[in-house]
């Protein structure tokens, strides 16, 4: 799901920690077979807040009151806790979405963007969320206009609903594959009729749905902590291009579309994903301490203390310190009761920048030569305002190690990235990056690197499937038809 709303005034500043950094877009969660169904999907969608913190909702279906829907904005304890609510969505099959916050969206999106989207059609109603983007959404939206449909939102996932209805198929699920077909770029959805619970990925399987049992129901969720959170087994993940249609008679799978080699978002790896998640059979922590023991090898540098920028450099700071024999300490603290809290900041407020989220153990780093190691550099505006932090607080010097490649190419396929111009590493090297940020140096793990701590130890060129890296080769395996008609350069021969 791809929104473009006006930047927020403070989207560049640094004041707020999250603000640089790369953000997954939604999370998804449905289930079937079980008493109170929406009381399952909320907790799943609480597991999964951290894919999506603008807004949720739920569609129930119950055999007596039908399909029933509540959409918020706002985080899911908030919204999907209380009696009253969850009272209003009962039956034994419900599915769920969060959205994450675009900086500055929320008052100009409407709660009609909010999914489940939900549709009647001649065989009955249906509802569908979805993770991910569809790359040739405009040319889609332009040609339903046209042919007389009428959209009640701004979101590209909306595109899936008319062309199902425009379908000549005659169930739901033939006709969502009928949609999904001429659907261009990534996609996971979770969908339900009154009796079905269906589950599909997009041939390159670039963003994740898993598959769980609890009891004598079934469960689709985008990741799997969040079937720990309901007591649900995890049975397997949904494979590339497959479709799982689940009723009363059990599974169904079929494979709709042309058959295509996997390029699953390793980005998922680095941060995406919730560290107590399973990714491809790994553990997403154990996969993040890997890239750590990797970034180690490949750039040494001679200092007293590691230290993880928090929460997320964390895996990889521990992997760092115990491949190269640096103590590891905490020193930075995060405040996990701020939030993004400040919409309208006073000047003076502003000015404190990451101060407001993180603070720095001075106790344990005066007089320390300090490695920080964080995920990723986006725009760089947080990177600087740590490193002040930290020589304040009386480091002699200050080394970063980043857990992921250079991100100089924004990604199409359901993430919230900066456009091109906006990114550090597509106007400088390495080296002009770390005068940039202006500290005593500043490493990247290779793409190999990464591709070895995943588990291809032969490096990228070597691994079979390759994963969906666009955002550091600006190799795009589905071209981005929307941005170009826009004007965006992919990449070419030279670069």
């Amino acid at each position: 799901m791809r929104q473009m709303p006006p930047a927020h005034p403070f989207d560049f500043d640094g004041w707020c920690l999250d603000g640089d950094k790369l953000k997954e877009e939604c999370g998804i969660f449905g289930i079937i077979g079980v008493a109170d169904a929406a009381n399952f999907v909320a907790l799943g969608l609480h597991a999964l807040q951290h894919r999506g913190q603008e807004a949720g909702g739920i569609v129930s279906h119950d055999a007596e009151q039908g399909f029933n829907n509540a959409r918020r904005f706002g985080y899911v304890r908030d919204n999907f806790t209380s009696q009253k609510v969850m009272e209003t969505l009962p039956g034994p099959l419900a599915i769920g979405h969060v959205r994450y916050s675009t900086a500055g969206s929320k008052g100009q999106t409407a709660i009609r963007d909010v999914q489940p989207f939900f549709g009647e059609f001649a065989m009955g109603g249906a509802a569908i969320a979805h993770n991910g983007n569809i790359t040739n959404a405009n040319a889609l939206r332009r040609e339903l206009i046209d042919r007389g449909s009428i959209f009640q939102s701004s979101s590209d996932s909306e595109c899936i609903i008319h062309l199902m209805a425009r379908s000549l198929q005659r169930s739901i699920p033939e006709r969502m594959e009928d949609a999904l077909r001429r659907v261009e770029g990534a996609f996971s959805v979770v969908a339900m009729t009154g009796t079905k619970l269906i589950g599909v990925r997009d041939p390159l399987g670039v963003r994740p749905l898993v598959l769980g049992r609890l009891g004598e129901g079934w469960v689709l969720s985008s990741e799997t902590c969040a079937l720990d959170i309901i007591g649900a087994e995890f049975l397997r993940e949904i494979k590339p291009g497959e479709m799982v249609v689940i009723d009363d008679d059990g599974i169904d799978s079929r494979f709709p579309f042309r058959p295509r080699p996997s390029r699953f978002c390793i980005f998922e790896h680095v941060y995406f994903s919730r560290p107590d998640s399973i990714l491809g059979g790994r553990s997403v922590y154990e996969t993040r301490e890997a890239i750590g023991r990797e970034l180690a090898k490949e750039a040494p540098v001679d200092a007293d203390l590691v230290c993880p920028v928090p929460d997320s450099g964390t895996p990889a700071a521990i992997g760092f310190s115990l491949e190269s024999g640096i103590p590891f300490a905490m020193g930075i603290i995060r405040n996990q009761y701020v939030g993004r809290t400040f919409i309208e900041p006073t000047e003076q407020i502003r000015n404190m920048g990451v101060r407001l989220k993180l603070n720095v153990n001075r106790a344990l780093i005066r007089g320390k030569r300090v490695i920080l190691v964080d995920d990723s550099v986006v725009r760089g505006t947080t990177s600087r305002k740590i490193k002040e932090m930290i020589l304040d607080a009386g480091a002699t010097e200050v080394h970063f190690r980043i857990a992921s490649p250079p991100t100089a190419w924004p990604c199409f396929y359901g993430v919230d990235t900066p456009q091109r111009e906006k990114l550090l590493a597509a106007a400088m090297s390495e080296d002009e990056m770390r005068e940039h940020l202006a500290v005593d140096s500043l490493k990247f793990i290779s793409l190999d690197g990464l591709y070895r701590a995943v588990g291809e130890p032969g490096g990228r060129d070597a691994a079979c499937p390759q994963y969906c890296d666009a955002c550091f080769s600006g190799e795009y395996p589905v071209e981005p038809a929307d941005m170009i008609e826009q004007g965006f350069q992919i990449k070419t021969a030279a670069e």
